[in-house]
């Protein structure tokens, strides 16, 4: 991915399953993690959800199972800005075993702009906007 943020991320037990690999549930959570330090790189502090006047929902999550992560792995995730629309960002992933150097999964979130009051698609925060326009200039 061009211009992706990275972050990595460990593997604990808690996060495996019956199987003795990481729950495939939390691929996403791993995702997510890394996606808050990206979006805080762009000056959205997304555990600050009292002083907005928005939220984001997320209206679509989906992944691509590739190779398999084992307790104790570090995981380099990636995260970029695929799309951005009027009031919503599709968020792309990729997960990259640094253990076996497999990429282990990829996909996308979708995210909805929602006025916090009603509820309702809301427009883009301007600011939030330009900071993803000046990270990756081919979307604008």
């Amino acid at each position: 991915m061009s211009n992706a943020y990275r972050g990595t991320i460990k593997v604990r037990f808690a996060d495996t399953d019956a199987n003795g690999h990481a729950f495939f549930g939390n691929y996403f959570v791993f995702a997510d993690e890394v996606l808050g330090d990206y979006w805080a790189e762009l000056g959205w502090d997304v555990s600050d959800v009292v002083n907005q006047d928005y939220l984001t929902f997320t209206v679509n999550a989906n992944m691509d199972f590739l190779g398999e992560s084992l307790a104790g792995d570090t995981l380099e995730v990636e995260v970029k800005s695929e799309r951005i629309g009027n009031s919503s960002v599709v968020i792309g992933f990729s997960m990259r075993n640094l253990r076996t150097d497999e990429t282990t999964g990829r996909g996308t979130f979708t995210y909805v702009f929602v006025d916090r009051t009603t509820r309702k698609s809301a427009s883009m925060p301007a600011s939030f906007r330009a900071a993803l326009i000046e990270r990756h200039p081919e979307l604008a």
